[in-house]
């Protein structure tokens, strides 16, 4: 077990960046330093490459360099295609995982909003604690309130 630990953390350390901020402090994190970082503020990198490294021919602007490699144009729009296909098809997930979670919170609304009422139309004495933690027995005034806000309650989430 505790060699398992043990190869997880140096798996885990040799992915880690070490730099030093711009107050000159060390910072380290699994992620790259922040863009403009100067090099020589890099401390460690991980064992992987992570950045690539494009070779400039005589004359050209550095920018080149810099500028992301075109995409093959045949496998381009098909990448876009399947990419954009599974965006849809998580974001359909996530509206159907929505709607299945909101209709159980209405279902369960709907189980207390008719207990509730059933409870206030059964006659028994209902009590609440006041502001000052003292219990407190309702009135008909507030038990008709209670009904009427049950009743509303029921017409909204039991459909």
């Amino acid at each position: 077990m505790l060699i398992l630990i043990g190869l997880v953390l140096a798996a885990s350390a040799q992915a880690q960046w070490k730099w030093k901020d711009a107050k000159g402090n060390v910072q380290y994190s699994d992620r790259p330093p922040p863009t403009g970082t100067p090099d020589k503020d890099i401390l460690q990198r991980p064992a992987a490459p992570s950045r690539i490294v494009g070779i400039v021919p005589a004359g050209q602007p550095a920018s080149a360099a810099s500028a992301p490699a075109p995409r093959p144009a045949a496998s381009a729009p098909g990448q876009e295609a399947a990419r954009q296909k599974q965006e849809q098809e998580r974001d359909a997930a996530k509206q159907k995982e929505e709607a299945r979670r909101v209709a159980e919170q209405r279902r369960e609304n709907c189980t207390r909003a008719q207990g509730n009422l059933r409870d206030l139309q059964s006659g028994i004495r209902i009590t609440r604690t006041n502001e000052q933690g003292e219990r407190v027995f309702m009135d008909d005034v507030q038990r008709q309130a209670e009904v009427e806000r049950a009743r509303n309650l029921i017409t909204s989430e039991c459909k």
